[in-house]
């Protein structure tokens, strides 16, 4: 991986691990992912890595339904909260997003956009 490419994920990796947002299960990944760069293991923790990635961002859509539902009243706090969420995601979808622009879920879509000389 080129080292400009490699400094700009390790930076977004960061942002990742620090997010509110995370959690333990994407943490986890991006720390294993941390630890093998620079060692024999990169290229192999790098794919796994990825494909955590792609599984863990949430798809807007996802979002919506879950913030509309009783299970995401329980997560955001009440219904009066979840409905933000929701009419939140509904805006930044209005406005082009494909993906939650929680700091975790802003992170992935960051280090995804570079997936293609992540993997090369």
């Amino acid at each position: 991986m080129d080292k400009k490419v490699l400094d700009y994920v390790v930076e977004k990796t960061n942002e990742l691990i620090n997010a509110a947002t995370c959690n333990a299960e994407t943490k986890a990944s991006a720390e294993a992912w941390l630890a093998a760069v620079g060692t024999d293991q990169e290229a192999e923790a790098t794919k796994k890595y990825i494909a955590d990635l792609e599984g863990d961002i949430m798809p807007i859509d996802m979002l919506i339904s879950f913030a509309e539902s009783e299970a995401g009243a329980k997560v955001f706090g009440g219904a009066e909260a979840a409905s933000g969420v929701a009419a939140h995601a509904k805006k930044i979808k209005a406005e082009g997003a494909a993906y939650c622009d929680c700091p975790a879920c802003a992170a992935v879509e960051k280090i995804l956009e570079k997936k293609e000389e992540i993997l090369a």
